[in-house]
């Protein structure tokens, strides 16, 4: 947990949204129990990925089964520190791409995102917040393309624009508009 907490303490917030965002993590990894599972009801961290193609012009995404809209992929930590290990394994489960590599080993962004309550696998889950943090990762967009049943219904590449044009969540297309907006720093 210590790596962690000095990765998120290097980070560099790129505005006030991962400023506060990085004090809500170092709060939470200095007073809260079990942040690394889900053992944590109010605040458990997670990994996503900004997956893009080698021009960089499209991000890879799947078709989330429960918030039916296009989103990057990403899943909580379950135990493990190495949040850029959970965001390949999860980009390379969510999507069947088997060749995805991190453009950047350090972190790209960091999010606190609010989780609404909702039925997952038949199970209520209470309302919480993920402590999310973002690696970018690249992969060519000629290798073959395979969804996750049981939490996506689609995966594709899409230009970048068209990736932050998330109409059903709406605070996510701010998050997706930031990170469009870094990668063209890299």
């Amino acid at each position: 947990m210590q790596t962690l907490r000095r990765a998120i303490m290097a980070y560099d917030p790129c505005d006030e949204q991962e400023a506060r965002d990085r004090q809500v993590m170092l709060y939470a990894i200095d007073r809260l129990q079990d942040t690394l599972t889900r053992d944590n009801p109010i605040a458990h961290f997670t990994a996503s990925s900004w997956i893009v193609n080698p021009r960089r012009d499209r991000v890879l995404m799947a078709w989330h089964n429960i918030y039916k809209s296009w989103a990057w992929t990403g899943g909580h930590a379950d135990g493990e520190s190495d949040l850029l290990a959970v965001a390949l394994r999860e980009a390379i489960e969510e999507t069947g791409v088997a060749h995805i590599r991190p453009v950047l080993p350090s972190i790209f962004s960091i999010e606190v995102l609010p989780v609404n309550s909702h039925v997952k696998r038949g199970q209520f889950v209470a309302a919480h917040l993920h402590l999310n943090v973002t690696y970018l990762l690249e992969a060519d967009d000629a290798q073959p393309l395979r969804p996750k049943p049981d939490e996506n219904s689609a995966v594709d590449w899409l230009p970048l624009d068209a990736a932050a044009e998330n109409k059903e969540e709406p605070f996510m297309a701010v998050i997706y508009r930031k990170l469009n907006d870094k990668l063209k720093g890299i």
